[in-house]
């Protein structure tokens, strides 16, 4: 059993947004329709261990789960811990959907109707397409993304980094956490930074990912024995295909930390 420390309770706010996972995603929702909920914002794990489940409803506040019954174990061993998390005052804060290629009838009302599950009974064979408008409204539905408009992941300062010119010297600089629209940052060595400073063609490395952005200074934060923290706010010519690789970056680097949480090897 994993337990939640008390200081990553908070963080784990559903003013902050849901978690959403998919357990044994079909190749088709792996290589496709998670990359269409991350582009949307939406904070997306995949998981492929069933016996993890009762973990992620345990340490996660309202994690919302699309389980594939086509795989893992048999179908009805999936039914008696469905059953079982649904059951438990420990873990029914889950919000459950089932995710399958079987359009057997008897089967979807057992979910539906009996077990209830509250996400839905998802029949993949509807197609892409469709799948993914009935997945996407159950999470508009369930108010996945809070109060949060964009997903953001804290970095490891040693993968992630920065270079940008300063005043026509250049500096370099560690990367605290990022979004799709900005990020906090520290710089190495003393700057003075004003507020709305417009700092052009900043090199980032993330995790080997070379990209470019440029970026206005928002605000800043003084740190008693630390480095001043900054935050920057992307501007309008970052492209979708930077967007779309920032996304890619932070949805990895949540996977890695999620692993490590539930000691996934």
């Amino acid at each position: 059993m994993v337990k939640k420390k008390n200081s990553e309770v908070f963080m784990d706010n559903n003013a902050f947004g849901k978690k959403v996972f998919f357990i044994y995603p079909h190749s088709v929702i792996q290589n496709e329709l998670i990359q269409d909920l991350i582009d949307r914002e939406y904070e997306v794990y995949f998981i492929n261990d069933h016996t993890k489940v009762t973990s992620i409803c345990e340490y996660y506040s309202s994690p919302i789960l699309f389980i594939n019954i086509d795989e893992g174990i048999e179908e009805p061993q999936w039914e008696n811990l469905i059953k079982s998390l649904l059951e438990n005052t420990g873990t029914n804060h889950a919000r459950i959907g089932i995710v399958t290629y079987n359009e057997n009838a008897q089967l979807a009302q057992k979910y539906l109707m009996d077990i209830m599950v509250p996400c839905g009974f998802i029949k993949l064979k509807l197609g892409l397409s469709e799948s993914t408008k009935i997945i996407v409204k159950t999470l508009e539905a369930n108010e996945v993304k809070g109060q949060r408009k964009y997903v953001r992941a804290k970095c490891n300062p040693s993968e992630a980094t920065l270079n940008v010119t300063i005043k026509n010297a250049l500096v370099s600089g560690q990367i605290i956490d990022i979004s799709s629209v900005g990020m906090a940052i520290t710089f190495d060595g003393s700057q003075d930074l004003e507020k709305n400073t417009y700092l052009k063609d900043i090199q980032l490395k993330l995790r080997g990912i070379l990209l470019r952005v440029s970026a206005v200074v928002i605000g800043h934060r003084e740190q008693a024995g630390e480095k001043t923290m900054y935050v920057l706010l992307f501007d309008q010519f970052v492209t979708n295909q930077i967007k779309s690789k920032l996304r890619s970056y932070i949805n990895r680097t949540l996977q890695h930390e999620m692993e490590r949480k539930l000691q996934i090897r």
